[in-house]
């Protein structure tokens, strides 16, 4: 029997275990924390009681990853639940445009953008499945949905400023830039509208769940199938030199696994990886918050998202200063209220609010005021509602887990040249060496909650076998 040692256990290191015991490849995963769960751990990070997802809050490409709809996680233990409202953008005078799972719903709120968010996203939503299984791969691929790929593309490769500019008003334009600046990169830069794009699909095809109980469920529920399968999880094993077996898959960042590979890799692979650049940090906060935020836009109070920054001139504007190394006095901040979709997440009614901020990369100020306030500009008397907090910045992100490089916890910075050749140009950019391949964020198809890194990996390596 073939051997496989998987390194880190994120949802990808599991995905990629998972795959290979599917294979009947004998599966060992090894977690240098004493937890499993990578991205997707949940703690009570602030007062008993109330749960608090550690990273990844709501998953937007959750459902729509084939893979995970391909599995049985509902059998062990993962149940996805929805707010009502998937996501809200309010402005200082207190409109906000709101992105429902319901496309209908959404077209009517949007006024006089209603028809042209119906015209984009419309055929997006009709050709969703073509669509994500073109996204969620490598990106150097010849097309087998050529002509829905293409109607993506072409948009997609826009700056989110120039794409933006068909809608009218300032709140839908505003909606569509709190999504793209997902991508932590000035939205005057090609393919920043690729992600505004995405979600907004994503939202209209399977909507913004959460899991219920935390973001650890889906950890669980993959952990659980994984030993179904005969694979082993060992945790507080920290990997310092290649492990010894058929298979390594590695769930780390591109540096760990140069560090690891050493000269097993081809020194075109060691170049390219060795070039591999990381993104814009993360400034996150969690609040225990008694009887929720006071937004000023109601439909906020209803919303699992709330993405905050005014205007889109002044999301990018924040952007712009983080791009030059500048912390900006209102940065972008994204605020999620998993509660409202899953109530066991708090005590009563002490809430748990989950936001964070983007800064510059490896930045070492106290973000917090800065977040505190920006959620005051959109829900004034917050400031008065929160009982305790917790704060990690860019280092303590690294410290957590090394795959957040300067608190970049998206696996790399998504410029435009390694959003298309993420890591390496490449047709198998996993591949690292004989037997040795990258399963993490920083491989296509990106960040986010979704193992399609690495079922992608996997996949490609039991064939090697």
């Amino acid at each position: 029997m073939s051997t496989a040692v998987v390194v880190g256990s994120g949802p990808n290191g599991l995905a990629a275990a998972i795959v290979l015991a599917q294979a009947g490849v004998d599966v060992t995963v090894l977690e240098a924390h004493d937890s499993i769960g990578g991205g997707t751990r949940t703690e009570e990070l602030t007062l008993p009681g109330v749960l608090h997802d550690v990273c990844s809050a709501a998953h937007p490409t959750g459902l729509a990853s084939p893979f995970f709809r391909a599995l049985p996680l509902a059998e062990h233990g993962l149940e996805w639940l929805w707010p009502e409202i998937d996501a809200v953008h309010p402005l200082d005078d207190g409109r906000g445009a709101a992105l429902y799972r319901d496309l209908d719903r959404t077209v009517e709120g949007l006024g006089v953008d209603g028809d042209r968010w119906r015209h984009v996203f419309g055929p997006l939503v009709e050709h969703k499945e073509a669509l994500v299984d073109e996204l969620f791969g490598p990106i150097v691929h010849v097309p087998a949905h050529p002509l829905v790929m293409a109607r993506f593309g072409v948009n997609a490769l826009l700056p989110a400023t120039v794409f933006a500019r068909r809608f009218q008003d300032p709140q839908t334009r505003a909606l569509f830039a709190g999504m793209s600046d997902h991508a932590v990169q000035p939205l005057t830069r090609p393919t920043t509208a690729a992600l505004g794009l995405m979600f907004g699909t994503f939202s209209h095809g399977w909507g913004w769940p959460v899991a219920k109980g935390g973001s650890i469920s889906i950890t669980r529920a993959m952990a659980s199938l994984l030993e179904k399968l005969g694979g082993r999880i060992e945790t507080g094993h920290r990997v310092t030199e290649l492990p010894q077996a058929d298979l390594v898959m590695l769930d780390t960042s591109p540096d760990q696994a140069l560090r690891l590979a050493g000269d097993r890799a081809p020194w075109h692979v060691r170049r390219s990886l060795r070039k591999w650049r990381y993104g814009p940090g993360t400034f996150k906060v969690d609040f225990a918050v008694a009887e929720g935020v006071p937004w000023t836009n109601e439909k906020a109070h209803h919303a699992g998202t709330v993405h905050l920054g005014g205007e889109i001139e002044q999301v990018n504007a924040a952007e712009q200063a983080i791009a030059k190394g500048r912390m900006p006095e209102r940065p972008f901040v994204i605020v999620c209220q998993q509660h409202l979709a899953d109530p066991s997440r708090s005590n009563g009614d002490v809430h748990p609010i989950w936001a964070y901020a983007h800064v510059p990369h490896g930045y070492e100020g106290d973000a917090t005021e800065a977040v505190i306030a920006q959620i005051e500009r959109f829900a004034p008397g917050f400031r008065d509602r929160i009982l305790a907090q917790a704060v990690r910045g860019p280092q303590a992100w690294h410290d957590y887990n090394a795959n957040y490089v300067g608190g970049d916890i998206a696996g790399g910075a998504n410029d435009p040249w390694q959003v298309v050749m993420r890591p390496r140009m490449s047709p198998d950019p996993y591949r690292v060496a004989d037997g040795v391949y990258l399963c993490s964020a920083s491989t296509p198809p990106g960040g986010g909650v979704h193992g399609m890194s690495g079922f992608q990996a996997a996949v490609r390596a039991v064939r090697s076998l």
